[in-house]
């Protein structure tokens, strides 16, 4: 019978514990998904505006020569630095010198002349008073002495022509500048159609830009005031084909007379600086101006915005923890931040990372991001 009991006793026990058996253990809730949030902050904000433009001298000067003959000899070195007056091609000079002395004599044969004619009206006017010659002959002796000054003023015109011509034999530079590769050669037979080189005034050195109808209006008070000073008060920085901004500050300084019925875009000069002659004529880069600033602006970083088929949105997490989607309308960039026109108030709590825990009514662990990513005291890009 001691069996059964121990069998009874654990039939017993087994039946104690198949209840507690029965029970499912529940899981602790889920903690709420960690977000990184920003607070949106207002500020005054510059808003800048870039253009693609050109750079090109404040004087493009093309070298052609002004008479025809054979290149002797190139003077200058090519690529360098020229000032006004300096002699930068040879041409064979000896028609051009032939020439002059021809014109010369010429010259002298009409002063010769003169003088016979002077001294004939001399002679016969107190003979024509006495009745000695006609007044006839008198009247021709006067007009052979007009007649010889004017071929003498004739003569000195063909000698000073003749006299340019060999000068014009040594083609000099007009302006200080930088002198180009030379497009002609020792030996060639040359004339005012052949470009020789050219020479540009880089310092300062000029930017030409175009700007829509919109932007011009928007700062035409700005454009127009100072353009008939003979200067713009617009200032300009000159972003180069490496990313890195010159160090020089421009101005805008000219504007052109009207808009291009094609492009519906308006001319603009702009003028830099350029000590050492960095820049070249001929360089493309991208011209930023700041043409208004916007008071009070909402600003937040660029990465908390999401664009789907031109709607803008961003994550915002209230104060009693729970996350919404926001629908936000953006305005300009302005460096890694983005100024939102409506949508947002100051102080509101911008999610950057972590948007895609967010959902209208979801509960998140909101934690403050890093100083670098907060929306505050931004570098204008």
């Amino acid at each position: 019978m001691q069996p059964r009991r121990v069998d009874l006793a654990l039939a017993s026990f087994l039946l104690i514990l198949s209840p507690a058996c029965g029970k499912k253990s529940e899981a602790p809730p889920a903690a709420p998904p960690e977000v990184l949030v920003v607070p949106v902050v207002q500020q005054d904000v510059p808003i800048t505006r870039e253009w693609i433009g050109t750079l090109e001298g404040s004087v493009d000067a093309e070298i052609r020569p002004k008479v025809q003959g054979y290149l002797l000899r190139r003077v200058y070195e090519e690529g360098t630095f020229v000032h006004k007056g300096q002699v930068l091609f040879e041409i064979d000079s000896r028609q051009f010198a032939a020439a002059r002395d021809q014109s010369a004599g010429v010259v002298g044969r009409a002063e010769a002349h003169l003088a016979k004619t002077k001294q004939d009206v001399e002679r016969y006017t107190p003979l024509a008073a006495q009745k000695a010659i006609s007044q006839q002959e008198l009247d021709n002796a006067i007009s052979a002495r007009d007649e010889a000054i004017a071929a003498l003023a004739a003569a000195k015109a063909a000698a000073e022509q003749d006299q340019l011509n060999l000068a014009w034999t040594q083609v000099s530079s007009p302006v200080d500048g930088i002198a180009g590769v030379a497009q002609a050669q020792v030996g060639d037979l040359v004339d005012g159609q052949k470009v020789l080189t050219s020479v540009s005034t880089v310092d300062p050195i000029r930017v030409r830009f175009s700007i829509s109808e919109q932007e011009y209006l928007s700062a035409a008070d700005r454009l127009n005031a100072k353009a008939t000073e003979g200067k713009a008060s617009l200032p300009l920085d000159l972003v180069l084909a490496d990313g890195s901004v010159f160090p020089q500050k421009g101005r805008a300084v000219a504007l052109n007379r009207q808009v291009d019925v094609k492009t519906g875009t308006i001319s603009v000069l702009g003028e830099f600086p350029n000590p050492g002659n960095v820049l070249r004529p001929g360089l493309y880069a991208k011209v930023r101006a700041v043409v208004s600033e916007r008071k009070g602006a909402l600003l937040v970083p660029q990465r908390a915005v999401s664009e789907l088929q031109g709607a803008f949105s961003v994550g915002v997490v209230k104060s009693d923890g729970t996350a919404e989607i926001r629908a936000v309308t953006a305005g300009p960039r302005f460096g890694k931040l983005w100024v939102i026109d409506k949508g947002l108030e100051p102080g509101d709590q911008v999610v950057i990372e972590g948007i895609q825990f967010v959902r209208n009514g979801a509960k998140v662990s909101a934690k403050p991001a890093p100083a670098d990513d907060a929306a505050v005291a931004p570098a204008a890009s």
